[in-house]
């Protein structure tokens, strides 16, 4: 895929109409993973706006454009350290990696689901990651189904 064609499908998550969205899937084959500033290091930064609903000196958690479910929430550490997937964790990265899913936890209690959640963490192109910041999808909100995806 051309570097224009990669750029407008990843723009398109920044789209204020989520219609206008390219599909996960494609968005995901036009990821590179590198370590340049990625849209969430752009929120992170308040260069882009979101809807915050946690926050602290490590982990930012913000509302998703395109929500899959009433409650869909990404968690992101505020350092990427290097961790653009999961599959680039290092042993320096546990640290990190608990917090994210400790408080994906007090998040999920703050949106009032107790009858339960979902976690989500794409990797990679077959994983339809298309940001490469780690992140976590907390999803609830309503009945999931098994298998996913």
């Amino acid at each position: 895929m051309s570097s224009g064609k990669r750029l407008q499908v990843l723009n398109s998550h920044i789209s204020a109409t989520p219609s206008a969205m390219a599909s996960e899937k494609d968005a995901a084959l036009a990821a590179v993973d590198s370590d340049s500033p990625t849209i969430f290091d752009k929120i992170i930064d308040k260069e882009i706006p979101s809807n915050v609903v946690y926050e602290d000196d490590k982990v930012l958690a913000f509302r998703d454009i395109a929500p899959q479910a009433p409650t869909h929430i990404l968690l992101i550490p505020k350092v990427r350290d290097g961790l653009t997937g999961l599959s680039k964790a290092e042993e320096r990265h546990c640290e990190i990696l608990g917090r994210l899913l400790y408080t994906a936890k007090i998040v999920a209690k703050q949106e009032g689901l107790e009858d339960g959640f979902r976690i989500v963490i794409n990797d990679g192109p077959n994983g339809c990651q298309s940001v490469y910041h780690i992140h976590v999808h907390l999803i609830g909100g309503r009945q999931m189904n098994w298998p996913p995806g």
